[in-house]
């Protein structure tokens, strides 16, 4: 079953062909979003593999789980851009495309001769995105730019983690996803700017001044004190309660950090003489007074399971939130009642459940349709789409320029 790019109605990016070159998280999540708004992607992926990630576990009949849920909504073609017709084709492509999307590293495509400048030759209106680990110019392009060396680099590692532990990343590749953000974000921008001047342009994003970009309240601390920013745990930069704090049989977090929410804090555990302690008369005082503030809290604390003071802070309207694992977020009864989960057929793995996209439009839905495509799967159809003779397409199969799918060789 081939996974055509059907209409796309009054979804937001109806009518914007994307190309994407990209492996791993950054560019594909980029590209996830823009086809999650209805445009129609076009996955590239080399013949011999394709994506890394499909690579990676874990598989359901052969299939990588991860794999297919940050490239659904999306169509593949299987073209080695190594060899010369299949460059032809890519150009062929690009000549017609809105988007292209690579997330390779800082002049590879280049050396195919299919970077910006050669491609808006022939395509003046073509919005090009460049992302990279650290930039596509600077001492440091050509270095590999993983999620874990941006971390570190950036100072986000040094800031994670309890006080007295070692560096810790966060759990998810954060640098990746906002990398991917903020690059969906400036095609959105280049095509507002192309739909007022007719031309395209080049949008170089980097991870690691994406990530540089979240450091708000530490740039805020450093630039106006000189002091280096440390690792606080759970702990805000500034603020305090608002942290994770420990109940009977699990954890909770709170935000007190208004002088309303304070005074519902102390009466919601029946504190009320924290209010009269001169260490903890305003945020700025709780906050430096937060060790003993917090051994306080949690003496108190510690007596009841997490769902009782949530439902006594709740009652006086301060910000919590029990702290859930994964299988209790995935199942969310806020979430399922939103109907952000939802799944995506696949022909061989069958319904892939979905994280929903954050982005509801009151108007212009966005996209709910295939969970990722098989490797190749519509490199006939897009080869058509071009005008590719039957006679071509036999030949660039036989030479192995484009691939069709084949069996997984997974479990």
């Amino acid at each position: 079953m081939s996974n055509q790019g059907p209409a796309q109605g009054d979804a937001p990016l109806s009518g914007i062909r994307v190309l994407e070159i990209g492996n791993y998280i950054a560019g594909p999540f980029c590209a996830m979003q823009l086809a999650d708004l209805g445009a129609d992607v076009i996955k590239i992926e080399a013949p011999s593999g394709g994506d890394i990630v499909r690579m990676t576990g874990p598989f359901k009949n052969g299939e990588s789980g991860t794999f297919a849920r940050i490239n659904r909504n999306k169509r593949s073609l299987a073209l080695d851009l190594k060899q010369d017709d299949g460059k032809a084709i890519f150009r062929r492509l690009a000549r017609a495309a809105d988007v292209v999307i690579e997330n390779l590293r800082p002049g590879a495509m280049a050396r195919l001769g299919l970077d910006y400048t050669s491609l808006v030759q022939s395509n003046a209106r073509l919005v090009y995105v460049a992302a990279s680990g650290w930039g596509q110019d600077g001492p440091l392009a050509q270095l590999p730019g993983l999620d874990i060396m941006v971390q570190a680099r950036s100072g986000l590692m040094s800031i994670t983690g309890e006080p007295e532990g070692d560096p810790v990343k966060v759990g998810v590749p954060i640098c990746d996803l906002v990398c991917a953000l903020y690059a969906a974000l400036a095609v959105m921008a280049a095509l507002r700017v192309r739909d007022t001047t007719g031309r395209g342009q080049l949008v170089d994003v980097s991870l690691f001044e994406s990530t540089m970009s979240l450091a708000v309240w530490e740039a805020g601390r450093y630039f106006t004190t000189g002091e280096i920013p440390a690792r606080l745990g759970s702990a805000h930069q500034t603020s305090a309660p608002y942290q994770a704090i420990r109940a009977q049989d699990g954890w909770l977090t709170v935000g007190a950090t208004t002088p309303k929410n304070w005074q519902g804090f102390c009466r919601a555990l029946d504190l009320q003489g924290l209010e009269r302690d001169a260490r903890y008369a305003d945020v700025n005082l709780r906050f430096t007074h937060r060790a003993a503030l917090i051994d306080e809290v949690e003496a108190v604390t510690c007596r009841q399971p997490v769902d009782h003071w949530i439902e006594r802070l709740q009652q006086e309207g301060v910000p919590c939130a029990p702290i859930q694992d994964f299988g209790q977020s995935f199942n969310d009864p806020q979430l399922v009642i939103r109907d952000y989960f939802w799944d995506a057929p696949h022909p061989t793995m069958g319904p892939v459940r979905q994280l929903g996209s954050p982005m509801r439009f009151s108007r212009t839905a966005g996209r709910r349709g295939p969970a990722a495509p098989r490797l190749g799967e519509d490199t006939r159809a897009i080869l058509e789409e071009l005008g590719c003779p039957q006679a071509e397409v036999d030949e660039l199969l036989r030479t192995g320029v484009v691939a069709e799918p084949q069996p997984a060789n997974r479990p």
